[in-house]
């Protein structure tokens, strides 16, 4: 898509995790722009309120597991709903603290989540899992 930037999500609601991550993204130069939102509602909500504007969409998601009122396995039932043409498009990982087997189990097993992250997030992980199309991290 022409003059399309890339955007990233980052849904967690943990503040400082939020924080941290965000900074951690900003400084890899992989994204023109970060979208935070501190559940999995809200992350949605952003989703839905702009499916008819790819321009405002991201093209990758961050997600927390392990959140109150609607976990990161809840948002997954709800995000598979979504329009295949944006599921074909955004990547999705789940970035998580979890030591739980089967949370990890169950996250490895989605088809939706290309990888598991533990947190907090570093730059050499997030250059792997974008791979070689974007700029090296040297000096970060």
């Amino acid at each position: 898509m022409p003059n399309r930037t890339e955007k990233v999500l980052l849904i967690d609601d943990n503040d400082i995790d939020l924080k941290i991550n965000a900074k951690v993204i900003k400084l890899s130069n992989f994204f023109d722009e970060i979208i935070l939102c501190q559940s999995g509602e809200e992350g949605l909500n952003y989703i839905n309120k702009n499916i008819d504007h790819p321009e405002l969409l991201p093209d990758f998601i961050l997600l927390d597991i392990q959140m109150p009122e609607m976990d990161g396995f809840e948002f997954l039932e709800i995000y598979k709903d979504l329009p295949k043409s944006f599921l074909n498009h955004c990547k999705l990982a789940i970035l998580s603290s979890t030591l739980d087997f089967g949370d990890i189990k169950k996250a490895e097993a989605n088809p939706l989540v290309i990888k598991l992250l533990k947190k907090p997030l570093y730059p050499h992980e997030l250059r792997e899992l974008l791979g070689d199309k974007h700029v090296s991290l040297s000096g970060i």
